[in-house]
């Protein structure tokens, strides 16, 4: 994939298909450590010992209708290929949690792209789950949460134009303070 929201997404797809309805996702970068991790954790309903075993599999796949997997096994091989590593950890009937790790500096790592954009669609397509978005830097660190808007929103739903306007463009504020 050209970039890692793009992986975060589809990672954040997985977990909404195996039926979360809380959805954490964490990118902290730290330039003094040279390190760049994403992790994406989730409530949804897990996978059995031998499924988790050979996940990052391209053959491997829960899908109906092909019989490859490619977002894993992609995203295993750009933090390897960046002098890092993917790490799962799944029980079945409490969820997934997904860490992968980057030399931040390597000239194979792909750039982070458009969080706050990747976000933004993940509400929309799914504006009844729970999200949330922390973003760390050496800087400080920001953190969002679908349900503390939606508090504030009093039945407004999060899919409204309006409102996935107003959290991308908090979202990207957010990221900026810590950059």
């Amino acid at each position: 994939m050209k970039e890692l929201a793009l992986n975060i997404l589809d990672i954040a797809q997985n977990s909404i298909a195996a039926g979360a309805n809380q959805i954490a996702i964490a990118v902290r970068e730290s330039v003094a450590a040279d390190r760049l991790t994403i992790s994406v954790k989730d409530n949804g309903c897990g996978m059995e010992p031998e499924f988790l075993a050979k996940v990052t599999d391209p053959f491997t796949t829960t899908r109906k209708t092909r019989k490859v997997g490619m977002g894993i096994p992609l995203l295993k091989m750009e933090a390897e290929m960046s002098g890092g590593e993917l790490r799962i950890e799944s029980e079945k009937g409490k969820g997934t949690s997904l860490t992968a790790c980057f030399k931040r500096s390597h000239i194979d790592r792909p750039p982070l792209g458009d969080v706050a954009g990747t976000f933004m669609v993940l509400i929309q397509g799914a504006p009844n789950l729970e999200f949330t978005y922390t973003r760390e830097t050496d800087r400080g660190a920001f953190q969002f949460s679908t349900a503390q808007v939606r508090a504030l929103l009093d039945g407004v739903p999060l899919s409204e134009p309006d409102v996935l306007a107003w959290i991308r463009g908090y979202v990207e504020e957010g990221e900026s303070g810590v950059l």
